[in-house]
């Protein structure tokens, strides 16, 4: 098996693990706040400009990707019987 350690040069090595746990955990909460802010800057923009929670970004984002996919598919069965290119404004 491995050498023995003391006790003490156990708990560094143990506090030094959490430390770079905890530090990889803050960068990816970072990380994931930075995407959710892009996407929130994307986002068509309510009157009273309240940050929207994570979910509610997630939500509201999920909902408008289907409100425009829903324009889409409306527009190309439009055209498809009009026989005319579809007009987006």
């Amino acid at each position: 098996r491995g050498r023995v350690r003391s006790e003490a040069t156990v708990q560094v090595v143990k506090k030094n693990r959490r430390l770079k746990a905890n530090d990889r955990e803050r960068n990816r909460m970072h990380n994931l706040n930075d995407a959710l802010d892009t996407l929130r800057g994307v986002l068509p923009a309510f009157p009273d400009e309240t940050k929207l929670t994570k979910i509610e970004t997630l939500r509201f984002a999920h909902n408008y990707i289907w409100a425009l996919s829903e324009t889409i598919r409306i527009a190309d069965l439009q055209a498809g019987k009009s026989g005319d290119a579809p007009r987006l404004l």
